[in-house]
């Protein structure tokens, strides 16, 4: 990504410790799963959000899931990455492939390797797919936080703020409506996110320390 003006040194600090606490969270929950050990949360969660369940409620986590989708989710990035690469801003572009891209690789290989099936409950429609890390989760907070992140970049760091906040909200929520609708347990979804931030600050890092090259055309923002 192209460079702020502002010292770099307590940003990539910052995300350096965030990017470390986000695996070892991943890591606890991760060892759990393969353990098989039952999770107090999991067993807690399910229950008490269909609880709430209504038909407005149906409705809106539905909408929600949906926005987690990969159908959505794919079409968001083709749209996201054409208006980037129209307005020369390529490098952007390639930081958002390389980040969703990365993402949908990484939790289809985590998949494989936990082999964690899915909730069997009998008001949900159970998926035939793996149950951790949650896709749904950890993409959409790839994705919607990477296109935060362009914000900042390219507008301002208070835009770039806003986004991310509203970014991180939406995949939270959309996790929930996994955990509602009973396609994943809530340590799927917290694994999902946390597995999701830990790559995008990984992918964050490696574009802002100048790993790949970068364009000559300056910022088309200030601060």
């Amino acid at each position: 990504m192209r460079g702020s003006r502002a010292p770099r040194t307590p940003i990539l600090v910052g995300g350096a410790a965030a990017l470390v606490v986000s695996l070892l969270i991943f890591g606890a929950i991760a060892e759990d799963v393969r353990e098989q050990e039952a999770n107090t949360l999991d067993g807690l969660m399910t229950p008490l959000l269909h609880d709430l369940a209504s038909p407005g409620l149906d409705a809106l986590m539905n909408g929600l899931t949906t926005m987690g989708s990969t159908l959505v989710v794919i079409g968001l990035f083709v749209v996201a990455t054409v208006v980037l690469v129209w307005r020369h801003h390529r490098r952007e572009a390639l930081f958002l492939a390389v980040a969703i891209g990365g993402s949908v690789i990484l939790d289809e290989a985590l998949k494989l390797i936990f082999h964690r099936p899915r909730p069997q409950l009998s008001w949900a429609q159970v998926q035939p797919e793996y149950s951790f890390p949650s896709g749904h989760s950890m993409n959409s907070l790839v994705f919607y936080l990477a296109l935060a992140i362009i914000v900042g970049r390219l507008w301002s760091r208070r835009a770039g703020l806003i986004a991310a906040i509203l970014a991180i909200g939406l995949a939270v929520l959309i996790g929930t409506s996994r955990i509602y609708l009973g396609y994943h347990y809530f340590t799927d979804v917290v694994g999902g996110l946390f597995a999701g931030l830990a790559w995008l600050l990984l992918v964050s890092w490696v574009f802002d320390m100048g790993v790949l090259p970068r364009e000559p055309s300056a910022s088309v923002t200030s601060e």
